[in-house]
């Protein structure tokens, strides 16, 4: 399929970047899944993604305390006022795309613009830190910031933005197909994230 294909679909992202002002850390994933998998109107939207859970363990050690379990749905208010509070920021490094398979796999997603992160971070004077939630996101954020060699899963790389360092974190996804328990995925967060919240460093009980 050619990009001037009439029947290519290009998709805009849905959803404004989430910025709290005094936000010390920005996560970054790649694209939002299709409208109808989402239970809210807010990042990471399918009740099945697991970052609302890792979240949960992290900060009050309770899986489900960001979902709605009866309704299968996220609790979106709850956690948009709690990230505003604490000061952590959401976005997606993809803008505009076309889904080649309908569907929210990172490696069927034909990425037709990216967004700045650049240009996101200047809004955050306070954020020295970004996490990737995947290959994609972490591939992408690589390139804006001239880097060749992408860190492993839980690992970063320090950046220079504005003539501050950056610290640049490639994390597991938190989907499901991700073959990693949730325990591991919320310890990688949860060390990623131990300076920057000033949290104990610890593997959750499994």
């Amino acid at each position: 399929m050619s990009e001037h294909d009439p029947e290519k679909i290009i998709e805009t992202h849905p959803l404004p970047p989430f910025l709290p002002k005094h936000a010390k850390v920005l996560m970054m994933g790649t694209f939002p899944p299709p409208a109808q998998r989402w239970s809210e109107s807010f990042y990471y939207p399918n009740f099945t993604n697991d970052m609302w859970r890792i979240m949960g363990l992290i900060f009050f050690d309770n899986k489900d305390y960001f979902l709605d379990v009866a309704n299968k749905s996220i609790k979106a208010d709850d956690i948009a006022a709690f990230l505003n509070d604490i000061g952590f920021a959401l976005s997606d490094t993809v803008y505009k795309a076309h889904r080649l398979k309908g569907n929210a796999a990172d490696q069927f997603l034909d990425i037709v613009e990216e967004r700045d992160i650049r240009q996101l971070l200047d809004q955050l004077p306070d954020c020295h830190t970004v996490l990737t939630t995947g290959e994609k996101a972490m591939s992408i954020a690589c390139g804006q910031f001239g880097v060749r060699k992408m860190p492993k899963p839980g690992e970063c790389v320090v950046v220079e933005h504005n003539g501050q360092p950056l610290t640049l974190y490639r994390m597991p996804s938190s989907s499901r197909a991700y073959p990693l328990k949730l325990e591991k995925k919320t310890a990688l967060y949860r060390r990623a994230l131990a300076p920057v919240f000033g949290l104990a460093d610890a593997t959750p009980e499994a």
